[in-house]
């Protein structure tokens, strides 16, 4: 994976977090328990998602290192 890849990926998952988050902070009152629950389901797997998005771009971004022998 080229490191140009790596950073969007990383680029992605912080957009991906700050979003979800956001979303979940500016969610209005009034709504049915449902649709509390339902939102609150997918920002858990979004952001679970953006770790894993974040992980993958971050190993890819690191300096490959030789084997120490």
């Amino acid at each position: 994976m080229t490191r140009r890849m790596a950073g969007f990926l990383l680029v992605l998952a912080a957009f991906m977090v700050v979003e979800w988050v956001m979303l979940g902070f500016n969610l209005a009152d009034g709504h049915p328990t449902a649709f509390y629950v339902v939102h609150g389901i997918l920002i858990v797997v979004n952001v679970v998602l953006a770790v894993v998005v974040g992980v993958i771009g971050w190993r890819a971004w690191r300096p490959r290192r030789p084997a120490d022998r």
